[in-house]
């Protein structure tokens, strides 16, 4: 049972001292949460208050279910985006209909993830590499960004998931900009980046919340013409399942999967980076599926749309002493509690600060230096990183993310059909690459070359390609009568494999050319047995190690020339 939920291993165990730890880490995060949730409600175009219920029964879920006792779950900008590029079109943005279609996403992204995890397909957080992310989430912070401007400069800007239409709006909107909302946005980013710099323990966005609120109840919103929030709804979410129509199911499929597998893909990162640090427990990908997609589940019948594991809060909940899932339960706590008793004080925040809130959570995710650095190191990878920001800019986030996937994979099968090969030479009796190593003297008569990756029917002609123009470079001047393969890096040799090695060994065989391998392992060794190579081959023509096979001709060719003196002198 406890591999399924994880919370009876530490709730058996559980100490004075770990509630210690869980008190003022969930505090803190429930006070982060509030301003937090509301801010990314805006984002995924829903009422403020959505934000409150997300940040509520998915909490509590995941408390018990998570395999994380760290990770912060709630509503997050990347995951909020998604909604919102997801239904635009769909319906008009915080209309019943609207919340109607977000909550169902909710579920059926919980169903997808809990279905995944049953399968034990955790493996699939490994399709998404780094460039791949960090391509999709640049252009998403910049999206979530942009989107903002209406709250930041009280302008009037149509909502995009593209990047030029936003681009273009913001342009023919911007000079129509309202001075003392555009000072109070600014003030409250400066506000935040100077607390976020100089007393990271400081909940910035409570302060700006909290120092908005006070303006606008001071001087009064209508007084300079500053958009607030307005009423909230008090009280808990009621239960409501979510509407089931078989063509809202099939149009938000693609979305609902999307936002499963970057979900999915943030919070085991997140959990998995901080249990690696602290060392006192493991994290289970497919069980951390199973609980987000409850957690998701049952949280869209409580008014939550989709949600996972929140970087900023995740990091507050570790550094402010979290044990255990206990600081979630406390965190759920201070949310419900504002929810039945505060949401009248929120009435006057001003949607200036929730802008400048979303601005600079969403600062971080823009990485240039990340791409600068993998310029440098690694260009085909950076290339992947600019067309999945490109895509996803352009094309919207469901086309970038998947787009990025499929290049990713192309990337990966282009290169498994080249793998590194080398020539060798001997230096320091250490047989080396010749274009590495220059002074590596070739053996007379001898191609040895080296091939680091599998013989398949896709790196076949790479192969065949490659022994063809070293054998080419020797020319008739330095004619070659053995090709030793040192095959210590092939892992296997599939069937077409083995029919290009036939058809080749015919050609050598006429043009009197000993094939020879060393350095086998096990798996290629049984392909050749398998498929008749190893008897044509000879099995006398399989060494341990280059030095191996190169004493042993030199020991043959010493015993033909005694036998030959022996036969002459006798």
């Amino acid at each position: 049972m406890q591999r399924f939920i994880p919370s009876l291993g530490w709730l058996k165990s559980y100490k004075r001292s770990d509630f210690l730890g869980d008190l003022p880490a969930g505090l803190t995060v429930g006070v982060m949460l509030i301003p937090q949730g509301m801010a990314y409600a805006l984002i995924a175009g829903l009422p403020v208050v959505y934000g409150l219920y997300a940040a509520l029964v998915p909490q509590v879920v995941y408390a018990f279910l998570g395999s994380s006792r760290q990770l912060a779950v709630g509503p997050v900008a990347m995951d909020s985006l998604l909604v919102a590029s997801g239904l635009t079109g769909l319906a008009v943005a915080g209309s019943d209909r609207y919340i109607e279609l977000a909550l169902l996403l909710a579920l059926m992204m919980g169903g997808m993830q809990l279905l995944l995890g049953m399968l034990r397909m955790g493996f699939l957080a490994r399709f998404l590499s780094r460039p791949v992310i960090s391509g999709f989430t640049s252009a998403a912070a910049l999206i979530i960004a942009l989107n903002q401007l209406p709250s930041l400069l009280g302008i009037e800007m149509g909502r995009s998931a593209h990047l030029h239409e936003l681009a273009l709006e913001a342009a023919r909107a911007l000079g129509s900009s309202h001075f003392p909302t555009l000072l109070l946005s600014a003030s409250a980013v400066l506000v935040l980046f100077v607390l976020r710099k100089w007393a990271p323990r400081v909940p910035g966005a409570l302060v700006v919340v909290a120092a908005g609120i006070g303006f606008v109840t001071l001087v009064g919103a209508e007084t300079y013409g500053i958009r607030t929030i307005g009423a909230i709804p008090s009280g808990l979410p009621h239960f409501s399942m979510p509407g089931l129509h078989w063509d809202d199911i099939r149009t938000l499929a693609p979305v609902a999967a999307t936002i499963a597998l970057i979900a999915f893909m943030e919070a085991f990162s997140l959990a998995q980076a901080v249990s690696q640090r602290r060392g006192d427990h493991t994290i289970d990908a497919n069980q951390e599926l199973r609980a987000l997609g409850l957690a998701n589940f049952f949280g869209s019948m409580f008014g939550a749309y989709p949600t996972t594991g929140g970087f900023s809060r995740t990091a507050v909940n570790e550094r402010a002493g979290a044990m255990t899932g206990v600081s979630a339960l406390i965190s759920a706590a201070v949310v419900g509690l504002t929810l039945a008793f505060l949401t009248p004080v929120f009435r006057h925040l001003p949607q200036a600060v929730l802008g400048a809130i979303i601005v600079v959570a969403v600062a971080g995710l823009f990485d240039v230096k990340y791409a600068r650095d993998l310029w440098r190191s690694h260009r085909e990878e950076a290339l992947l990183l600019l067309a999945t920001f490109g895509l996803t800019a352009v094309g919207g986030m469901v086309l970038g993310i998947a787009a990025g996937v499929v290049l990713s994979l192309v990337l990966t099968l282009y290169r498994s059909t080249r793998p590194h090969a080398a020539e060798l030479g001997a230096i320091a009796g250490i047989y080396r690459n010749v274009e590495r190593f220059p002074k590596a003297a070739l053996v007379p008569g001898w191609l040895i070359v080296r091939y680091d990756g599998p013989l398949h029917y896709a790196s076949q002609a790479h192969f065949q390609e490659f022994l063809k123009n070293r054998l080419a470079a020797r020319g008739s001047a330095q004619p070659v009568h053995t090709i030793l393969l040192h095959a210590e890096s092939i892992p296997y040799i599939d069937a077409s494999a083995c029919a290009m090695l036939s058809s080749l060994l015919d050609e050598w065989q006429h043009n009197s050319i000993t094939f020879k391998l060393a350095g086998t392992i096990g798996p290629a060794r049984d392909a050749l047995h398998r498929c008749g190579l190893m008897e044509r081959i000879g099995t006398a023509h399989f060494h341990t190690n280059v030095e191996d096979a190169l004493h042993e001709q030199e020991d043959s060719q010493q015993q033909k020339i005694a036998t030959q003196t022996a036969l002459s002198e006798g």
